[in-house]
């Protein structure tokens, strides 16, 4: 009976197609550009660093004082990690003083990609000679990032909350710039999810003209490849996708899970 109902099955979805007119259609190829936005290392180190450096620039002066708000899972997940192009160094002040110095806002997530040694020697600088306080903020939201930069009696403030590039404030000397208010978790300005199942992700994904998401998975392929080459060449981590390779051999099963594994492990 099971066997049956399998062919059942297999025969409704034959021939099943998402037509370009279905919103959904349009409203998966938007996700996916949503979900697949470059990112120059760990999500939350940059997306702090891209709030300092909108905050730098509004502020208009290196700051000679920071307050950084951080939600519990900000300050969790970035208080270890080392923030790229810094030299290895690591938290929240360093993603901070990364974006201060270097940061470029209009890259968003790309924000410290392009980074001289001469500013990785300031941002060491700034780190020993700079008034950093971290605190711990509860508004109601899981993913939340007030950075607040002084210079003498001014100030600028940039607050990013429920998802990386999401700033919802901007704030200098008292006068509001830009505000968003946030409700609760609810993605404000993304494409709702609610529109994913998985029967038509399978639709999608079978029918989808290549053409219309070609950029953005290409683009997914040349990053992931590349991190994950480094993953095997480099001393990451556990290094759990050489030692797959040096257990089980280069078979193609074998380099597939390695491959992975690598693609994990680079900072």
């Amino acid at each position: 009976m099971a066997v049956f109902r399998e062919n059942q099955l297999q025969e409704k979805r034959k021939g099943v197609i998402m037509e370009k007119t279905n919103v959904k259609y349009g409203a998966y190829v938007q996700i996916l550009k949503e979900e697949l936005l470059p990112a120059m290392g760990c999500t939350e180190p940059i997306a702090l660093a891209y709030a300092a450096a909108v905050a730098r620039k509004t502020l208009g002066a290196m700051p000679d004082r920071v307050v950084i708000g951080a939600s519990g899972s900000i300050i969790k997940n970035v208080k270890s990690v080392i923030v790229p192009n810094t030299d290895h160094l690591k938290g929240i002040p360093a993603a901070a003083a990364a974006g201060i110095i270097a940061g470029r806002p209009e890259k968003e997530l790309e924000v410290i990609a392009e980074v001289t040694q001469e500013q990785t020697a300031q941002m060491k600088a700034f780190l020993e000679n700079t008034d950093i306080t971290v605190e711990h903020v509860d508004n109601g939201v899981t993913f939340d990032i007030i950075v607040t930069l002084y210079k003498g009696d001014s100030y600028a403030k940039v607050r990013i909350a429920i998802y990386h590039t999401n700033i919802v404030l901007i704030e200098k000397d008292g006068e509001i710039l830009e505000q968003v208010e946030v409700k609760g978790e609810t993605e404000e300005g993304l494409t709702d999810r609610s529109l994913l199942n998985m029967e038509d992700i399978w639709d999608f994904a079978n029918t989808v003209d290549i053409a219309d998401v070609k950029e953005v998975l290409d683009r997914q392929i040349q990053y992931n490849m590349a991190i994950a080459e480094e993953g095997l060449k480099g001393n990451y981590g556990a290094n759990i996708g050489k030692v797959l390779i040096d257990m089980s051999g280069n078979d193609v099963r074998t380099k597939a899970k390695a491959m992975a594994a690598a693609g994990s492990t680079p900072e």
